[in-house]
């Protein structure tokens, strides 16, 4: 994985330590102060987003986010299908199962038949910062909010003028990147409007990857307590699978659009907040599955399969104050799920009959109700609860309880318990897709224990999590058919620090161990990330070092784990107020390890390129 350590992130939390850093909303719908939540949320900013110039978030929230590991496969792309990268793991639960739900500005964002997230699709360009939520969030978000929530927020600066931003670059093995960002601010209106462009040949053949895509985001002030606002994103993007070293593939393309837009009335008050919107995550998929190259009885695939999904939705809440210190937010959810799976011949392009649907079955519906209650009860004392009612409409009812405990000893530091039931209703895939289909599926369901401790000092801000996780109804394959028989069992440790030394250095710092009963795919034992940095005059440079132990790259009877230690750099000089040079090199002492078994991660690679500020 990549690794440099975002130090400046640590500058920002040191300044802004209770302003800004300490305000977030993923973990209750409307705006907090972080020492009165009891659930585990990570910041990661707009300047560390941006620090990197890496044009998807993925990157930088792997690296900042402990006990948050994101598989890749080369410099560029993750792809879908077969050989995939992109798969999401937060404490070893599993976002390519659906069990870890993305976001864009609260709103879920996931394949309708597959049910998990598509991790090209998850830009800086639009991001104005992402918070990471560890732990179920299936209380205010519902299924799919099993492990955790990562919600990007999308750009909301409302500061008077125009803004500009151009950010080229190129590097290693043929990779260009580009993105270009405008934004217009008045005192009642605002728009954002932005593209990008990227390719990459990556470090083996027939692994080409290229992406070009759009967002689009409009906000008006009805008055000083009223806003409307609207948002659309469409991302195309066409990517080569090689197959792993042992197993070579021709062919396998792929051809992929995502888009979502949303459009939402939001209001805020003295004691009451809220709002209604309405949103759709969409896309369209075309996938070749190629064919073996060392095998010469393998011929090219006839035809290909294809697949069409949307998730749509009404979302609606409203928070209120009835005793001072204290909130309620009643919410409602309705969500349209909807997936269509077919084949095409490549010759003709006629839609082939195959058996491939087990049923007729192509959409799903959810409506819930939910109610969170958080109550300062004295200045060092706020404990929280919350239920939500989930109704689907082929698994039944659900019931969600969540609830925790903040005690602030002092100013400057806050413990936190918290005790959280996560669930996961079954894809359209597992239900009705494939021979293994069943549709007598049942939700998986998850409890979460966790106590932390969180403190800040002059310069120098540190947390620390326990937490063990216990899950069942777990949905795996056995004997040619999904059943609910799996089980989690994970416990860890997580541990964060920064240190503003003085005006010119900065050091940052996270650490996940993870013990699992039952070994998962892509779930580091250890993940360790150490960043040093320099800014002075000019110049801003960071040097990361990030280790992974314990790796699991196969499991069951050939399990195999991995170790390696990555270090990454990142340098910007400031020629002129408007012009940033930047340079990035990554794995820059050549390890060779692979994250996916049979993909063998790319040597010391580099980026450069040019920033405008305008």
């Amino acid at each position: 994985m990549l690794a440099v350590g975002l130090c400046q992130q640590a500058v920002a939390e040191v300044r802004d330590s209770v302003e800004i850093s300490e305000i977030v909303v993923t973990g209750t719908r409307q705006k907090t102060d972080i020492r009165h939540l009891p659930m585990t949320v990570s910041v990661v900013s707009k300047q560390a987003l941006t620090q990197r110039n890496q044009p998807n978030i993925m990157p930088a929230l792997s690296e900042n986010v402990p006990g948050l590991f994101v598989s890749t496969r080369g410099m560029m792309g993750y792809g879908v299908s077969n050989g995939a990268a992109g798969g999401i793991m937060l404490r070893g639960i599993s976002g390519g199962a659906g069990q870890v739900m993305v976001m864009i500005d609260g709103h879920p964002q996931y394949n309708g038949i597959y049910g998990h997230p598509i991790a090209d699709t998850y830009q800086s360009h639009y991001a104005q910062l992402v918070e990471v939520l560890r732990g179920p969030a299936s209380v205010l978000y519902g299924s799919n909010a099993m492990g955790g929530v990562i919600n990007i927020v999308t750009e909301q600066n409302r500061e008077t003028g125009h803004a500009l931003k151009i950010n080229l670059g190129s590097g290693s093995y043929g990779t260009i990147q580009g993105d270009i960002a405008y934004k217009m601010n008045n005192t009642k209106s605002s728009v954002s409007v932005g593209g990008q462009y990227m390719r990459s040949d990556n470090h083996r053949p027939r692994m080409g990857f290229e992406q070009y895509g759009g967002f689009g985001k409009l906000s008006y002030d009805l008055n000083q307590n009223w806003n409307i606002w609207a948002d659309v994103n469409v991302t195309r993007y066409n990517s080569s699978y090689p197959g792993a070293i042992n197993a070579p593939m021709l062919e396998a393309d792929q051809w992929i659009t995502r888009g979502f837009a949303t459009m939402a009335v939001e209001h805020e008050y003295e004691k009451t907040s809220g709002r209604v919107s309405v949103y759709s995550t969409y896309g369209w998929h075309k996938i070749n599955d190629g064919y073996r190259a060392d095998q010469p009885t393998a011929a090219p695939q006839s035809r290909y399969f294809r697949s069409k999904d949307a998730l749509a939705g009404v979302s609606a809440y409203e928070s209120f104050e009835v005793i001072d210190g204290g909130r309620f937010t009643l919410g409602v959810d309705y969500q349209h799920i909807y997936g269509n799976a077919y084949y095409t011949s490549r010759e003709t392009g006629e839609v082939l009959e195959t058996q491939n649907k087990q049923s007729g079955r192509e959409e799903n519906n959810e409506i819930a109700v939910y109610l969170d209650v958080r109550q300062d009860i004295a200045s060092w004392l706020t404990i929280d609860a919350g239920i939500r009612w989930d109704k689907h409409s082929v698994t039944g009812d659900e019931w969600v309880p969540q609830a925790g405990i903040v005690v602030r000893p002092s100013e400057t530091g806050e413990l936190k318990g918290t005790v959280s039931k996560g669930f996961r209703n079954p894809t359209m895939r597992e239900m009705y897709l494939y021979p293994p289909s069943n549709e007598d599926l049942k939700p998986e369901k998850m409890m979460n224990y966790e106590i932390a401790w969180r403190q800040r000092f002059t310069g120098i801000t540190y947390g620390i999590n326990i937490f063990l996780i216990k899950a069942d109804n777990i949905i795996q394959t056995v004997e040619r058919k999904n059943v609910n028989t799996g089980e989690i069992e994970n416990k860890g440790i997580e541990l964060e620090a920064s240190w503003h030394i003085n005006n010119n250095w900065r050091i940052i710092t996270n650490h996940s161990v993870l013990n699992m009963k039952y070994h998962v795919l892509a779930a580091p034992e250890y993940k360790g990330m150490i960043g040093v940095g320099y800014m002075k005059d000019r110049w801003d440079v960071d040097l990361g070092v990030q280790q992974l132990s314990g790796l699991f790259t196969q499991t069951g009877a050939k399990e195999h784990k991995e170790n390696a230690t990555i270090v990454n750099m990142n340098a910007g000089f400031n020629a002129t107020k408007n012009l940033l040079i930047w340079l990035r090199g990554e794995n820059l002492l050549g390890e060779k390890y692979e994250v996916i078994a049979g993909y063998p991660m790319p040597k010391a690679t580099f980026m450069g390129g040019i920033r405008f500020n305008l």
